[in-house]
């Protein structure tokens, strides 16, 4: 009998290791960089940026729970208590959903588009300082490309 697994694949090479580190790193070390911009200008974290800009993106300013989940990088689990929050500072508030009356909309209020806006200022520059500063405009796309398809369905 053999050890080996039928989905047995080879091992990725020196360099594809050395790639997904860096990403990883610097995904990381970037994140991390930006929300402490954020934090300094006494702002909320970067998932609620997230939240307010789906909102606002939406027909009449609101989605459904699993809408937003569908279209940011936030758990269920993690989204409801960030919700919670984002209610209690006044950037959002549920309404009962009519079709269902179990289920809830998410509505961004003017209090929440202020704070979108005054969180962008600070992303866009924070963007800038620890990403366009170090690529030009061609790396940049060169980049967003390579993501590109390290994205897309296998």
């Amino acid at each position: 009998m053999s050890d080996k697994s039928d989905f047995e694949s080879p091992m990725p090479s020196p360099a594809v290791t050395r790639a997904w580190v860096r990403l990883m790193r610097t995904q990381q070390v970037v994140l991390a960089a930006i929300e402490q911009d954020l934090k300094a200008a006494d702002l909320p974290p970067l998932g609620w940026y997230d939240v307010l800009l789906e909102l606002s993106r939406a027909t009449g300013g609101r989605l459904r729970p699993y809408e937003i989940e569908e279209r940011t990088l936030l758990a269920q689990h993690n989204l409801s208590r960030l919700l919670d929050r984002m209610e209690k500072a006044g950037f959002v508030h549920r309404e009962i959903f009519s079709e269902d009356g179990r289920g809830r909309w998410v509505v961004i209020t003017e209090a929440g588009s202020a704070m979108r806006s005054r969180m962008w200022a600070v992303y866009a520059s924070a963007l800038q300082r620890h990403l366009g500063d170090k690529l030009d405009d061609a790396q940049a796309d060169q980049l967003a490309e390579l993501l590109a398809v390290l994205s897309r369905a296998t």
